[in-house]
């Protein structure tokens, strides 16, 4: 039988992890500036200072842009939010603690350079833009909701989510640079998208060095994170609505969750080949083999509901044209 160990016991263990990964990521990051992705030159004053208000017929965005858009800086926008479960999660002590403030410096910059280009190139009512992000941060954002149901959160469980979380965000905001249709916008979030991706790296091989510490424990949180897992945005403005409207139209859906996110870190973390779990962590994996089966069946009927329905919305076009 493995001894439990404490958050504490696990976060000093993992400690020089930690500092090897910041050390890592401080090497390969590259600076960038934010206002090096932004069309300065399609900017001009609002009424307020003598121009002219937004009006929709100045965005040169798709609804579905708009959409993806919003939802993408709503979710970087909840930034202290993450910064404090961070904080309390791991520590603002030692690597733990440069880390968590440079994972902030960092995620920072996503949300300004997404607002600033939104706003310079009058992509969506900005005025409409500020009061979502006003009524999100209002509400913040608990990282403890998606574990509190089964046992008291810990660094473990962070790490799992986190590394998940920001692979999703990688391909959110990939795949939305991509409907753009402008190559200033898709450079951008392919640029934030890189940021997403390092950032990943760093929980991941956090997490693998957790798992290898403390095995059963490992197993019980990737499982919980996986089988639970729900993106941070979740309590924005029309989070279900902008959500269906992401997956519909191919941003992010079901099988990327599925086939881009969970099972590259399943594979990454060989949960189905680790032969160091005891009976209890062997049980815990059956059950996530059992969830990540019927996930698949899952990812079958949504997209054979959104064809049915994007064939009948064609159907319908053509009648109207």
């Amino acid at each position: 039988m493995q001894r439990h160990l404490t958050d504490v016991e696990i976060l000093k263990e993992l400690e020089p992890v930690a500092e090897a990964g910041l050390n890592h990521h401080l090497k390969v990051a590259k600076e960038w500036h934010p206002h090096d992705y932004v069309p300065w030159d399609l900017g001009r004053n609002f009424a307020a200072l003598g121009g002219e208000d937004w009006d929709p017929e100045q965005s040169r965005l798709s609804e579905v842009a708009k959409v993806a858009m919003v939802t993408n800086l709503l979710t970087e926008d909840n930034l202290p939010s993450y910064h404090r479960g961070a904080a309390n999660h791991f520590s603002l002590d030692g690597a733990w603690g440069h880390w968590v403030n440079q994972w902030t410096a960092e995620e920072n910059r996503h949300g300004i350079v997404i607002r600033d280009y939104l706003v310079v190139t009058r992509g969506v009512d900005p005025v409409a833009l500020e009061r979502m992000r006003m009524e999100h941060m209002r509400n913040g954002y608990d990282p403890d909701e998606e574990e509190r149901d089964i046992h008291e959160p810990g660094p473990l469980m962070i790490s799992a989510y986190a590394t998940l979380q920001e692979l999703a965000t990688r391909v959110s905001h990939r795949n939305t640079g991509k409907i753009c249709d402008d190559p200033i916008a898709e450079s951008m979030l392919q640029r934030v998208a890189t940021d997403e991706n390092l950032h990943m790296v760093f929980y991941r091989n956090m997490f693998s060095a957790g798992f290898d510490l403390a095995p059963d424990q490992a197993m019980e949180a990737v499982c919980a994170i996986i089988e639970g897992f729900r993106m941070p945005g979740r309590g924005m403005p029309n989070w279900r609505r902008n959500s269906v409207i992401m997956a519909k139209h191919g941003i992010y859906d079901l099988r990327q969750h599925l086939e881009e996110v969970v099972m590259p870190n399943v594979k990454k973390w060989r949960i189905f080949e680790r032969t160091d779990v005891t009976a209890i962590g062997e049980k815990r994996r059956e059950q996530l083999a059992d969830y990540l089966e019927d996930l698949q069946k899952q990812v079958v009927r949504f997209e054979e509901q959104r064809d049915r329905m994007l064939a009948r919305e064609a159907a319908k076009a053509e009648r109207s044209a």
